[in-house]
């Protein structure tokens, strides 16, 4: 279609949708496209997804038996290590979101993103509106009923208490996350309180705008690495007092401590050696499974100069492309991303598996850009996936696409 066609689709769609940022940073954000999937891949997604998530949970258990000295090689702050040996709940994460790449007939994982994931609204509701508009059938349909009852159920394990206090938070002036923490708090009998409105007090618990004491605060867009380095207006150390509180019982928080301790992307590295040892701590099968999803992944560079691969370096916390960076197999820096605010930590080494190209329609006219699959895992479990397209770096600035199934295989 042309681009004044598109531009009219596009703004006549999304704007009648309430509470979603079809745009961006004053970009476009969300396509007026859908590609559209074979029932057959959709099932081997989720299939890939529950096993490459099994590998990431049952490693979470021998890091918490690991001697703080490992950790702290791992890039963990040394603040937390007590923290993230924390088993508070069932589940190691509520919500988690896998990134894959397409990789010949199957998925490559370059990595998990257990703590804060965002691509929630986009995949679990947004989706189904796009399918309906384009006469397709929704590969996530459902998938939003799976998400309440996950949430639900979490939360109602946090706590003993009948009627507990429920809080969810975000920064109030990100649309993105404020929207998702809306959407995510309308699954349970809750408020949303901003972040900055949220009150400490050392020892004894953490409090609403209104003064009212919290059991449960679900903070799925504010990352730990942020909070162990908020302080007040006095220099108190306040997110160093908030995870004291979840020490201490007196607070308990979603995704759990478990979801950081499998946010860093040296546990792939862990895995990786684990596997290349052949280690009993993984079965036959599940040798397999990392053979065939995982990437080789290290702390150092030198086995894929001495094997002439190209690698990707990036940080043990980092998010949204940012800091990462490119090399070839020669080791000269080939592509970086143009921010890097993660540089303080310790980096990790991973082979580089080109994304597959794909052409699209945006407000720009057609365009051609490289996909990167997100499959979200709901405590465990497969749920609802969708794909990001963009440059080399999937970073904030990537595009949204919709997927659908192709007609007569819903």
């Amino acid at each position: 279609m042309s681009g004044q066609v598109y531009h009219a689709k596009r703004q006549q769609f999304y704007g009648k949708i309430e509470g979603f940022w079809a745009d961006l940073y004053g970009e476009e954000y969300a396509l007026y496209d859908i590609k559209l999937l074979h029932q057959e891949e959709v099932s081997q997604i989720r299939l890939i997804s529950q096993r490459i998530g099994f590998i990431f949970i049952k490693t979470a258990s021998l890091l918490r038996r690991v001697p703080d000295e490992t950790l702290l090689e791992m890039g963990y702050p040394k603040e937390i290590l007590s923290f993230i040996r924390l088993k508070t709940l069932p589940s190691e994460s509520v919500i988690s979101r896998l990134d894959l790449i397409p990789y010949g007939d199957s998925f490559k994982c370059i990595e998990i993103n257990a703590d804060t994931p965002t691509f929630i609204k986009e995949l679990f509701h947004i989706n189904g509106l796009v399918c309906r508009e384009f006469g397709v059938e929704n590969p996530n349909e459902g998938m939003d009923r799976f998400l309440q009852k996950a949430v639900r159920e979490i939360i109602f394990q946090s706590t003993d208490k009948e009627s507990p206090h429920i809080v969810f938070t975000a920064h109030e002036d990100n649309i993105e996350d404020r929207e998702t923490v809306l959407y995510l708090q309308n699954f349970v009998p809750s408020k949303f309180t901003p972040l900055h409105k949220l009150q400490i007090h050392k020892g004894v618990g953490l409090f609403d705008e209104d003064g009212i004491k919290i059991d449960i605060l679900y903070r799925q867009t504010f990352p730990i690495e942020s909070l162990i380095a908020d302080e007040d207006e006095d220099g108190n150390p306040i997110g160093l007092w908030l995870l004291e509180l979840v020490e201490e019982g007196k607070l308990s928080v979603i995704n759990p401590p478990s979801a950081f301790l499998l946010q860093n992307k040296a546990v792939q590295a862990v895995i990786w050696g684990l596997h290349e040892e052949h280690h009993p701590f993984f079965t036959e099968e599940e040798h397999m499974w990392i053979d065939e999803y995982f990437l080789p992944t290290y702390f150092e560079s030198e086995y894929f100069l001495q094997n002439g691969l190209s690698y990707v370096k990036k940080p043990a916390f980092g998010r949204e492309g940012d800091t990462v960076k490119i090399f070839n197999k020669d080791g000269q820096l080939i592509y970086k991303d143009g921010q890097s605010s993660y540089s303080e930590y310790v980096p990790v080494y991973q082979k580089y598996v080109e994304h597959p190209t794909i052409t699209f329609n945006c407000e720009k006219g057609k365009q051609d850009g490289q996909l990167l699959l997100g499959s979200f895992l709901l405590n465990g479990k497969p749920a609802a996936l969708g794909y990001r397209v963009g440059g080399t770096i999937t970073n904030n600035l990537s595009y949204y696409l919709p997927v659908g199934l192709f007609k007569g295989e819903g």
